[in-house]
């Protein structure tokens, strides 16, 4: 993370904490540096499995397996330093809102990067078949969708823009009626194909999996919202995410 960025959050640290002592805020800093280098990582194996599966790349398949190891160790880390936290400065209103945001947004990034993971492995047995393939456009489509809606998201946390965050969560509903529209394709092609049944079905857990993945980073938005607004939106159905369209 960006020293300007640390500096920035700090700052909103220092002048809006209620729990006491120079450790809580160096402890506060320190962890939200790791839960932005973590999502950083985490975006970047995305990136790696859809590549991998948009390019027919069996070796960058391989790759996003050992980031996801790393991933999980990390997030077990930033866990128990929340944990520490929570046990030794005890904090209270807006600095306790602020360690159950980053418990929340650690756990939606480790989904993430197993979803990373599945879709990668699926990737590489894919780019397995001796006849090869080639991916649905709009399946294609409905990848970028997702890691846009991933970047903006992170985007939004890394600059606790609620805006940005709303936007985020507005989205969601495109890739959800995308992914409709995908599934009903590839069950045609089952029935047109039936020969390529694994591979069709493969894709039909790719793009489930990216559906999943836009969930998250909606999950990571509602708690830039509720980062910096104490507001909890996950069911709120006023929200773009919820509302009848």
């Amino acid at each position: 993370m960006p020293d300007s960025e640390s500096t920035a959050w700090g700052a909103d640290w220092q002048a809006e904490r209620v729990t006491l002592g120079r450790h809580f805020l160096r402890d506060m800093e320190g962890l939200w540096r790791q839960i932005l280098r973590l999502a950083a990582l985490v975006e970047t194996t995305l990136n790696t499995s859809v590549r991998a599966l948009c390019d027919n790349r069996a070796d960058l398949a391989l790759e996003v397996k050992f980031e996801e190891q790393a991933i999980d160790t990390w997030e077990v880390q930033i866990e128990r330093d929340c944990l520490k936290i929570l046990a030794l400065h005890q904090p209270v209103a807006s600095d306790l809102r602020r360690v159950a945001a980053i418990l929340r947004i650690n756990s939606d990034l480790e989904r993430m990067a197993d979803l990373a993971r599945h879709i990668a492995k699926r990737a590489r047995k894919l780019a397995e078949e001796p006849t090869g393939r080639a991916l649905p456009k709009d399946l294609e489509a409905m990848a970028s969708e997702s890691l846009e809606q991933v970047r903006e998201s992170l985007d939004a946390l890394t600059q606790g823009d609620v805006d940005l965050a709303r936007a985020v969560i507005a989205g969601d509903r495109k890739v959800d009626r995308h992914r409709n529209a995908v599934v009903a394709d590839l069950k045609q092609a089952i029935r047109n194909d039936p020969d390529r049944l694994d591979s069709w079905l493969r894709l039909i857990n790719v793009t489930r999996n990216l559906e999943r993945v836009a969930d998250h980073a909606t999950n990571i938005a509602e708690a830039v919202v509720y980062l910096k607004e104490g507001d909890i939106i996950r069911h709120d159905t006023s929200t773009g995410r919820f509302a009848k369209p």
